[in-house]
């Protein structure tokens, strides 16, 4: 269903502007340059009439000046063109440099945005801002630079040489010129509330196209493609629908605007054809009005195409704007703590800690837990019962929203994100790499590490077996999908990855959850080598990873029911006894 279109921002424009600014050296050079452009193609008409004077009649023509002025037109005209081939050169640059500028904000602005305000956005329509309505906003920004500046100037001189040559003729022009105003005003009114759904719709369609494009396995696999195609149709549809209403009333500016121009160039012949039969006006001051009012009107025409471009480039910058200047994460406090991980003991406390995504849908509530250094927590219970929301608080992903969590001693909200996060390696079930060699995605922690130190982890990870068989070994280059390798190779690597940086605390969220049985042992005997005087928090569907683990937290609902080891939550037959038994008992 098609969403209503926002009102555009008064601000926008002065966003732009700002966003322009640091460039303003090239901006004023352009300026200064369309105004040598037009003074020099101003005067052509001036010296064409001139050289129409000469030629008074047949035998009577002064070769010598007509000669003298195409000399001089001769040279207006190549230095035009060298003005233009500047101008242009300086529009393209400062056009791209601003572009430039934005997407570095934005891209900064996505490294420090809340996950909560990614999470609430599909990432097709965030990558759709960032692509999509940048390049709109560059093409109508520099569409604006070359044919905005240049038609404004025009307008005004070609007003002030009609003034020169006849002030009642020039008066005809100015009376006449505000009904093309108001026209192209009027219409461009109206379209810029559709340039914006369009663009709005365009992003909604990239969200979908990204999200089936990602899940075409899945999509496949339940037979949705029909289901698939007809959403797609039906937002392609709405997009088909508003693209062209944008274009249809946009395209309407031009052929009022060249009626109306078309009026003023009849109006300056009639009046200045009366003018020269009375005397008032010779041919050749005729011919140069003539070329004026053909001038003049010509730059509204392009004004009214350069103003249907700028809707939509203020719509998209609209939609930009709001992704850079989303509310950023709290800040660190100035005076917070950046402990290394080797200062890091891992003793881990929390303390009525109360947490929910929705405020009217209650998560966790009064959650305490008191870790000493080196235990290993695993924490089990059904699937939505806050396991993951644990750790994402522990990260810091998310804070508390009462409460506190503290790392030996110290509430977490007093150390810097990034010391916490450094005293933490973390795998999860669903594993993430990024597009280059499988030596840099181990190393991403550390990128520092050597050779060898690389070589280790992913042979203590077991991945070094099927890295040596790929074709370029730790060289070999793969996509942020991991390519052709396997989930299971691709969680090995994520494995490797931890392994490498031996942080002082570990996070392990289903970390073996697509590895094989003969490899999970393999990895659980080096998680256990790896576990040996950390502090682990296990979170585990299978109960079978979890057995050795010091202490078991069985949540549920975002509580915890049950706490102890193994044995004595079995021995009790509670909630934990029936999970257990029901992925062990005899069927």
């Amino acid at each position: 269903m098609a969403k209503p279109a926002r009102p555009i921002s008064r601000g926008t424009l002065k966003k732009v502007l700002r966003a322009i600014a640091p460039h303003w050296p090239r901006l004023v050079l352009s300026l200064l340059l369309a105004v040598v452009t037009v003074a020099l193609t101003l005067y052509v008409p001036v010296l064409t009439g001139d050289a129409i004077d000469l030629i008074v009649a047949q035998g009577q023509v002064d070769f010598a000046g007509v000669l003298s002025i195409l000399g001089l037109i001769g040279i207006s005209i190549a230095v035009t063109a060298l003005a233009q081939w500047v101008m242009g050169l300086c529009n393209n640059a400062l056009t791209y440099r601003t572009v430039q500028d934005l997407r570095s904000a934005a891209f900064r602005r996505l490294q420090v945005l809340p996950l909560s305000w990614l999470d609430q956005r599909p990432t097709g329509e965030v990558v759709s801002r960032m692509v999509a309505d940048v390049d709109q906003f560059a093409d109508g920004l520099l569409m604006g630079f070359t044919q905005l500046f240049t038609g404004v100037i025009t307008i005004l001189g070609t007003l002030g040489f009609m003034f020169a040559l006849h002030p009642l003729i020039a008066l005809v022009v100015v009376v006449i010129t505000p009904v093309s105003l108001l026209v192209a005003a009027f219409i461009a009114r109206r379209t810029h509330k559709m340039f914006l759904l369009q663009s709005e719709t365009r992003g909604e369609q990239t969200a979908l196209i990204d999200e089936m494009v990602s899940g075409q396995k899945v999509v496949r696999a339940f037979g949705h493609e029909g289901a698939a195609l007809a959403q797609f149709d039906e937002v392609n549809e709405r997009l088909r629908r508003c693209s062209l209403q944008a274009i249809f009333f946009s395209s309407l500016t031009n052929p009022a605007t060249r009626f109306v121009n078309s009026l003023v160039y009849a109006g300056v012949g009639v009046a200045g054809a009366l003018t020269a039969l009375g005397g008032g006006l010779t041919v050749g001051g005729l011919s140069a009005f003539l070329s004026y009012a053909n001038q003049y009107t010509k730059p509204f025409n392009e004004i009214s195409g350069v103003i249907t471009e700028l809707q939509n480039a203020l719509a998209c910058a609209q939609r930009f704007f709001e992704l850079i200047e989303a509310p950023a994460q709290a800040p660190d406090d100035p005076d917070a703590a950046a402990p290394a991980p080797e200062d890091i003991a891992g003793a881990v406390t929390l303390e009525d800690v109360c947490f929910s995504y929705d405020p009217e849908q209650k998560l966790i509530e009064h959650f305490d837990l008191d870790v000493k250094p080196g235990q290993r927590i695993a924490i089990v219970g059904p699937t939505g019962c806050g396991k993951t929301t644990l750790i994402n608080l522990l990260m810091r992903f998310y804070d508390v929203d009462a409460g506190a969590i503290r790392v030996d001693g110290r509430d977490v909200r007093r150390l810097t994100r990034k010391s916490l996060r450094r005293g933490f390696g973390m795998v999860l079930q669903d594993t993430w790499l990024r597009a280059g060699t499988i030596r840099e995605n181990i190393a991403m922690g550390r990128p520092d590490a050597t050779e060898e130190e690389v070589v280790a982890a992913a042979k203590a990870a077991h991945a070094h077996g099927f890295i040596r068989r790929l074709p370029q070994g730790y060289d070999t280059v793969i996509t942020e999908d991991g390519g052709s390798l396997s989930q299971g190779q691709k969680q090995l690597l994520c494995i490797a990855r931890v392994m490498l940086c031996l942080p002082p605390m570990l996070i392990l969220d289903e970390a073996t959850s697509s590895i094989d049985t003969r490899t999970e042992v393999r990895i659980q005997q080096a998680f256990a080598r790896l576990m040996e005087g950390r502090t682990s928090f296990i979170v585990a569907h299978r109960l079978s990873t979890i057995r050795e683990a010091d202490l078991i937290l069985v949540m549920r609902d975002g509580k915890i029911v049950e706490r102890g080891t193994h044995a004595d939550l079995l021995s009790r037959g509670g909630f934990y006894a029936k999970l257990y038994n029901s992925q062990f008992a005899p069927s």
